[in-house]
């Protein structure tokens, strides 16, 4: 029997392979991409400042990881938008 409010526990990365602790996705799996969006909805730096300090632990957990595919994982979803504001 699930405990209750056990299908509400939030997609949270797991360290050191930053695997979602709810489904086991890479994250930010889907739903947590969801929530990040709609948390930070009106801080889109906040967003971006929020993952690079998870980019930061991950490059740390794996070292032996390429950078460019952690960069992926941590913020190839980031709609342009984000990442490439207009001035």
């Amino acid at each position: 029997m699930l405990r209750p409010f056990a299908r509400f526990r939030a997609h949270m990365p797991t360290r050191p392979r930053y695997l979602c602790s709810r489904c086991g996705a890479r994250w930010p799996c889907a739903p947590a991409r969801l929530r990040l969006l709609t948390r930070y909805r009106d801080d889109p730096a906040g967003l971006l400042l929020h993952l690079g300090a998870y980019f930061y632990a991950a490059l740390v957990d794996q070292p032996r990881t390429p950078p460019a595919d952690l960069t992926r994982q941590m913020f190839g979803w980031v709609p342009d938008e984000i990442m490439h504001p207009d001035p």
